[in-house]
Formats: structure tokens, C-alpha cells, sequence
């Protein structure tokens, strides 16, 4: 069985938080060596930023969950 993409990206999306300076953390997300979007994580506000890079467009999220399905959406595409 495959393992869950969903799970991976939760994975990567805590790491952010677990990160104990107070600066603001960035990943990028690809598929297939494109870049589908950029996620910032602001420790001190708790929340996640996604840019999308075909578009540019910016969304704020203070769920862990619901930016974990966008992105997987956006890698589904």
C-alpha cells in the first residue's frame, strides 16, 4: 500500500511549529520539480500563509487541517 500524502504534508507542517525560534518558517511544495506552493508558518501570530505560484494568490489559515487539504489539492492538479 502507498503510503499517505496527506500525512507526509501534516508532518512537514508541524515541523514548522515545532520550530522554538520566532522566526517566521517557509517550505515549498512541489510536484514534479514544480513548484506548486509556498507555505509560511508566523509563530507568533500561529498561522500558516499558502501562496499560490501560478497565480500568486495568498490565503491565511489557523487550521493545520484545512491548509493540509488545500495543499493537497494543489499537488493533486
Amino acid at each position: 500500500m502507498k503510503s499517505s500524502q496527506l500525512v507526509a504534508i501534516v508532518h512537514r507542517l508541524e515541523a514548522m511549529q515545532e520550530n522554538t525560534d520566532s522566526e517566521v518558517q517557509v517550505r515549498r511544495f512541489e510536484k514534479e520539480g514544480q513548484e506548486r506552493c509556498l507555505i509560511s508558518y508566523d509563530p507568533k501570530a500561529e498561522t500558516y500563509e499558502l501562496e499560490e505560484v501560478s497565480d500568486h494568490s495568498v490565503y491565511q489559515f489557523d487550521d493545520i487541517d484545512l491548509i493540509a487539504i488545500e495543499i493537497y489539492e494543489l499537488l493533486q492538479d
